[in-house]
């Protein structure tokens, strides 16, 4: 990415401290309870649920290990990557996002309306998957997305296809965890993805920078879904605001694990008892870092908004509804170009 373009530079109040401090308070959740058929120990998962519920609570973030996702098909994914972003510039463009496809490559996101230091390639989880064509909320079109796959590395669809199978399994079984700690049935989520779900995966490439004091991987952002699953390397790099001092703390990498952290959607769900944390991407002078987020999205006619089972007199609803589809495609409009005003954020469905 050569010398630094003033478009990656953050305001002064955002930029990174070079003194990048890793705390072992992000939890580390050991799932072996639900993944052990044979021996269901409902103690065992009783205390499983009693930590995910204090980790979303007090963190928003937390590590998974014991996950049942194989190692292996990480790794071959990994590898993939790798391998997709070590192509020259000319031939990842080959599969560059475009008018009629929400997937592929690009290097040109900005958040915050500061663009990233860092190039993606997006893969959808739903082949076609439906969105509208527009925000405007009296537009009832909806475009069709399709993937794109490059030619090189030349198993990419099936390795990605493969590994996609086996998060989405993990996303429903934290889902239903996160539901049993909000005292709701287990499957009270399921029905807002069963049909047309919006998730994706995504690649991630940040390049080393000489700049790491000035420009961010990604600025600081909270997702807009329901929930994020990452696998990052050991490079490490990603940054928590903690809720307790609103200071910025590195993610230490844990071998294999995976980090969640819960979105927007939940936090509506839950009518904010659990909140989506702030988080953002430090660049390394050094060292490239990879890394693959599971963006887990509803289906785009999906009405997000408090659910029945926790509002009542002494807790009313916090939002109004939105619908998840408008929401995100008015939200990704921001997301090539610099803009004048923020994007799209829950905030703005708060109810007095």
């Amino acid at each position: 990415m050569g010398e630094v373009d003033p478009a990656f530079i953050q305001e002064p109040d955002h930029r990174p401290k070079l003194s990048h401090i890793e705390v072992e308070g992000i939890p580390i959740i050991d799932l072996s309870p639900i993944l052990n058929k044979t021996v269901e120990d409902p103690s065992a998962i009783e205390g499983l649920v009693k930590e995910i519920g204090s980790a979303c609570k007090e963190w928003g973030f937390f590590q998974v290990i014991n996950h049942g996702v194989p190692l292996k098909l990480r790794q071959k994914i990994e590898e993939a990557s790798r391998e997709f972003f070590s192509q020259s510039l000319e031939d990842k463009k080959k599969v560059s996002r475009n008018d009629t496809s929400s997937s592929g490559y690009y290097d040109t996101e900005h958040t915050k309306n500061v663009r990233d230091w860092k190039e993606v390639f997006d893969y959808l989880v739903k082949e076609p998957t439906f969105l509208p064509a527009t925000p405007d909320e009296h537009d009832h079109q909806l475009n069709l997305w399709t993937n794109q796959s490059p030619q090189y590395p030349p198993n990419f669809r099936v390795v990605i296809q493969e590994y996609i199978k086996e998060v989405e399994k993990l996303a429903y079984k934290l889902l239903e965890l996160i539901a049993l700690s909000l005292g709701l049935e287990p499957k009270r989520f399921e029905e807002f993805f069963i049909k047309d779900q919006t998730s994706s995966i995504r690649l991630n490439h940040y390049p080393s920078c000489s700049y790491p004091q000035l420009a961010l991987g990604v600025g600081r952002h909270k997702d807009p879904g329901a929930l994020t699953i990452l696998a990052q390397d050991e490079v490490g790099g990603l940054e928590v605001k903690q809720k307790a001092d609103q200071e910025w703390i590195g993610v230490k990498p844990t071998p294999d694990a995976y980090i969640i952290n819960v979105g927007d959607i939940i936090q509506v769900w839950s009518n904010d008892a659990y909140e989506s944390v702030e988080h953002r991407v430090v660049v390394n002078s050094e060292k490239e870092r990879f890394s693959i987020p599971f963006f887990f999205f509803p289906s785009h006619d999906s009405e997000i908004k408090p659910l029945e089972e926790l509002i009542n007199e002494k807790n009313p609803p916090k939002y109004r509804p939105y619908k998840w589809g408008k929401f995100i495609v008015n939200r990704k409009s921001s997301n090539f170009k610099k803009q004048n005003v923020e994007n799209l954020q829950i905030y703005h469905y708060k109810l007095a």
